[in-house]
């Protein structure tokens, strides 16, 4: 697999824990390891990792084609200025869903990653549709395969995702990740992340070259 940033290239390269949030209810942990990638290390790490995984809920979904990738220390994410009751899940354990409302519209869908109360995770930002359809079309009200999917909200509205799932470990239902297909000379791109105005220099947007299926081109 290779890596470009810019238009330089570069080679791609736990414990559990219990984890009081979702209703109430003390949730299983999750296994740190899905997909063949290891949730406990860096977001970046893993937003590059996830690309080509399949992803599906309750059976329906595809596989990723576009991440972001978000951690405490990052300015742009939610996690910065530590737990509130609205980020909970990003703060781990790793290997569960975070799930929240953009505008007060859209529910998006991250990847929590690091170690449990560190704050870290992936934005799933658009996915090539592949299971679920007939379904994905009649929740978006829409035909064209390539905008089922292309962009967060509308990940989580093709997905039918929303806040019951949020904190949910995505190694159980209605969860499922399976490793990406092994493909020589797969090309990701890298570049800035999409809607932000703060750590806007990070290339942490990460996407499967010539997919029709991102949210937007890479510069």
């Amino acid at each position: 697999m290779e890596l470009r940033v810019h238009g330089r290239s570069e080679a791609a390269s736990k414990p559990s824990f219990a984890f009081q949030f979702h209703a109430g209810v003390t949730l299983p942990a999750s296994s740190s390891v899905l997909a063949g990638i290891d949730f406990s290390a860096p977001s970046e790490v893993v937003a590059r990792r996830l690309i080509g995984v399949l992803l599906l809920v309750d059976g329906v979904g595809g596989r990723i084609v576009e991440t972001e990738a978000y951690d405490r220390e990052d300015p742009a994410s939610h996690s910065f200025t530590g737990p509130s009751a609205r980020n909970a899940a990003m703060f781990g354990p790793p290997g569960c869903a975070y799930v929240y409302r953009s505008y007060g519209i859209h529910w998006c869908l991250n990847l929590v990653c690091r170690e449990a109360g560190h704050g870290a995770g992936v934005l799933i930002r658009a996915l090539e549709p592949t299971h679920g359809l007939a379904l994905m079309r009649a929740r978006r009200g829409l035909d064209d395969i390539r905008l089922l999917c292309a962009g967060p909200g509308r990940v989580g509205q093709a997905l039918g995702v929303d806040l019951g799932c949020n904190g949910m470990p995505l190694d159980r239902p209605p969860f499922e990740l399976l490793a990406a297909p092994a493909t020589a000379g797969r090309v990701l791109l890298a570049g800035p992340r999409i809607g932000i105005s703060k750590a806007t220099d990070k290339p942490w947007r990460f996407g499967l070259a010539q997919s029709r299926f991102l949210s937007r081109p890479f510069p």
